[in-house]
């Protein structure tokens, strides 16, 4: 119990402090190993970090972060923006779920929620403004509509579960798809609603088959990317780090020879940006996994096993319980910190309640998106600040529509198995 009381008492104090997440994850290890466990090296704590890294899956990750930026420098959000004006025509409040959808296919590209906030809300946000959608409103759908691209393959979270579980990443990849195309379906449905409600304004353009056609053609080198990543995938032909390594590399040539918006001077400043964020999640997983490994020495997750399984919960009963604890902890944790602390321990007792690893998967996944959009720690958010200019609580307002039906999406998979499973 003094353990726990140290561990997790000194890591919230870091936190409150203001010292970065895998810093504070970091420091409260090393200090509670040293208070309670003098005897051991601390030596260790460095040997679970770099096992932590020793993954050929992590390794996917750096080129994911990679391929996403230089997708939104080469000119392939924007194409994939145009595209998806087109396919919305001239209805009210067309402009918003042009928005929606073009957020649904760069996630399909950069499996990052943050990135695909600001790639999108840059060329979407400010037209929209001055065409006269409300500017809270349209912050928060932008919010919640980045919120798909861990969910919509390929998928870093997904990569991080399936890296300390065993599933497949394939498999959840699968899965993300349908339940990524569930929630565009749900937030285009609000779209319509809210656009009839508020009386927002209609597209500028007529529908017209030819701009269609053109913008298609445009948008198809783009539109190769997530058929290359997830085809060669559900293939066999490549596993999701070689894919994630191939998508830098179709980036690096549309960018460069078909869209020719990018030079080699542009080169540098996008690895330099890349590299930095890259590190960042990987620092997190490495401090991560030597702080849950503490928790797991210590006893501490064996106990909350024990008394958890001592409840004879029912694997619904006991996903709903998960599900809360997911959502609580992600508004003042990272998404992939919370991952990787949290299913060493979770994971083992729903295995033993007969819980599917892919449908238990996705509410890891769900769940850590849901954490980007709830403050404090909230990337979403955020993110969306720097693109909008407005303060996070009128943006918080602004998303609470679009937030509640994510959500029920959400509660929908954890209460139905067969939704995350039924096309495995």
């Amino acid at each position: 119990m003094i353990t726990g009381i140290l561990l997790f008492g000194s890591f919230a104090l870091f936190l409150v402090l203001g010292v970065p997440i895998a810093m504070a994850l970091g420091v409260a290890t090393l200090l509670t190993l040293k208070v309670i466990y003098p005897e051991l090296s601390l030596g260790i704590v460095t040997q679970r970090m770099f096992a932590a890294m020793d993954s050929v899956s992590i390794m996917a990750i750096p080129f994911f972060v990679l391929a996403g930026n230089l997708m939104t420098k080469g000119g392939i959000s924007r194409r994939l923006v145009d595209f998806s004006n087109q396919i919305v025509g001239n209805v009210r409040g067309g402009m918003a779920a042009a928005l929606v959808i073009a957020c649904a296919f760069f996630a399909a590209l950069s499996g990052s929620a943050p990135a695909t906030v600001v790639a999108i809300g840059a060329m979407l946000y400010p037209d929209m403004v001055k065409l006269g959608y409300p500017k809270t409103r349209t912050a928060g759908l932008l919010v919640v509509s980045g919120g798909l691209g861990p969910i919509i393959p390929p998928s870093i979270i997904m990569i991080v579960y399936g890296t300390i579980t065993g599933a497949s990443i394939s498999q959840m990849f699968k899965a993300g798809m349908y339940i990524g195309l569930m929630i565009v379906a749900a937030l285009l449905v609000l779209v319509f609603i809210y656009a009839r409600k508020e009386n927002w304004p209609k597209n500028m353009e007529k529908f017209s088959l030819a701009k269609l056609v053109k913008t298609f053609f445009g948008a198809i080198p783009a539109l190769m990317l997530p058929i290359i990543i997830l085809g060669g995938i559900y293939s066999g032909l490549f596993t999701a780090t070689e894919a994630a390594a191939v998508a830098v590399i179709w980036a690096l040539v549309v960018g460069m020879f078909i869209y020719r918006e990018l030079s080699f001077k542009d080169l540098w400043p996008i690895f330099l940006s890349s590299g930095k964020s890259a590190t960042m999640v990987l620092f997190i997983i490495a401090t991560s996994t030597a702080f849950a490994w503490l928790f797991t020495f210590s006893g501490l997750a064996q106990l909350m096993i024990s008394s958890i399984t001592a409840m004879h919960l029912s694997p619904t009963l006991y996903c709903l319980i998960v599900a809360i604890i997911l959502l609580i902890f992600g508004t003042f944790l990272e998404g992939v910190a919370t991952a990787v602390l949290l299913v060493p321990v979770l994971w083992p007792i729903a295995n033993s309640l007969g819980v599917n690893i892919i449908h238990f998967g996705m509410i890891v996944s769900i769940s850590n998106v849901i954490g980007t959009m709830t403050p404090p720690v909230a990337v979403n958010i955020f993110s969306a600040a720097s693109v909008t200019h407005l303060k996070m609580g009128d943006i918080v307002k602004g998303e609470i529509p679009f937030f509640v039906g994510y959500t029920g999406v959400f509660f929908l998979v954890v209460l139905v198995a067969k939704i995350s499973t039924f096309m495995l």
